[in-house]
């Protein structure tokens, strides 16, 4: 199968790409100028140059194909670089949307995420508008909505590796964040997912018309706290970690005085989707992938200590 790929060069995109070529199909990858030699087994694929706001570079990816990935997302906004929620997480996927229509393409695969109902934060309001946009479309979409995703980031960043950098290689205590006034009274609670079985769960989804019309939560096989993933990242180096226990509600006042600053580790949209919590149950994506979801285990986070 000939698919497109919008998002092939970041960290989940570079495991699509992977998933895609190792199953037999041919990614035909969005790339923007300068930005060629982040793409996975580039002369593997078929590249078009150009970017979200070039109507023409859309059309070129996506003509010809059978399928569509749409799997662009970003977690900070810097909007003097034309880098926002509105313009990559929903204007991006309406127009590609549009794109496959005009090139008869039916097949639509979206890349969205776990925690955004409450829609208390433009992150979460304009994933769910993606969502609400390609359900109304006519197209055979499939929406995913992973839990944080971790694994090797391969030059990239991810989810673990941030946490390590931040807050486990610092020779500070690591940040315990709770909901209530105590840690006993509102735990942080997530659902690790490997980016290998997000991968194969869309890779897998491609071809299986049962998952036409679905939306599929993607969680690992268990739920962990914000100081259990602290400890078991500390593990994985060959640390041990002291964990501070701080109320998110604290945290967000800091993030009010700072967060502007590049260096300041969260937002306060971040905090607020912390203490919304983002699990989900394995079984949805164990039946997609055939297997057992990976671990958020030490063994799984060596890559943390290279």
């Amino acid at each position: 199968v000939k698919v497109a790929i919008i998002g092939g060069t970041g960290f989940v995109g570079s495991y699509l790409v992977d998933a895609l070529l190792d199953a037999g199909h041919e990614p035909h990858v969005l790339v923007r100028p300068g930005s060629e030699n982040k793409l996975h087994r580039a002369s593997e694929c078929s590249i078009t140059k150009g970017d979200l706001d070039s109507t023409d570079a859309i059309d070129a990816v996506v003509t010809g194909c059978e399928a569509v990935i749409y799997n662009v997302g970003i977690l900070r906004e810097h909007p003097r670089e034309g880098i926002t929620f509105e313009a990559l997480q929903y204007r991006g996927a309406e127009s590609v949307a549009e794109a496959a229509k005009r090139a008869g393409v039916r097949r639509f695969l979206l890349m969205s995420a776990n925690g955004i109902d409450s829609a208390e934060t433009p992150y979460q309001t304009t994933k769910l508008r993606a969502e609400a946009m390609i359900r109304e479309s006519g197209l055979d979409y499939t929406i995913f909505r992973p839990s944080v995703i971790f694994g090797d980031p391969r030059g990239t960043m991810e989810f673990a590796t941030q946490l390590y950098r931040d807050m486990v290689r610092m020779p500070l205590p690591g940040v315990g964040f709770h909901t209530g006034l105590s840690p006993a009274s509102g735990e942080v609670l997530m659902s690790p997912v490997h980016v290998r079985d997000v991968a194969d769960a869309f890779v897998n989804a491609l071809t299986d018309d049962s998952t036409i019309g679905k939306c599929f939560m993607l969680g690992g096989p268990e739920v962990v706290s914000w100081p259990q993933m602290l400890q078991r990242i500390a593990a994985a180096v060959g640390k041990t970690k002291f964990i501070l226990p701080m109320p998110i509600g604290v945290m967000k006042l800091g993030a009010t005085l700072f967060d502007w600053l590049p260096f300041f580790p969260v937002t306060r949209d971040q905090l607020t989707m912390l203490a919304d919590g983002n699990t989900a149950e394995p079984d949805e994506l164990a039946k997609l992938i055939g297997r057992q979801p990976a671990e958020f285990s030490p063994a799984n986070l060596a890559y943390l200590d290279r």
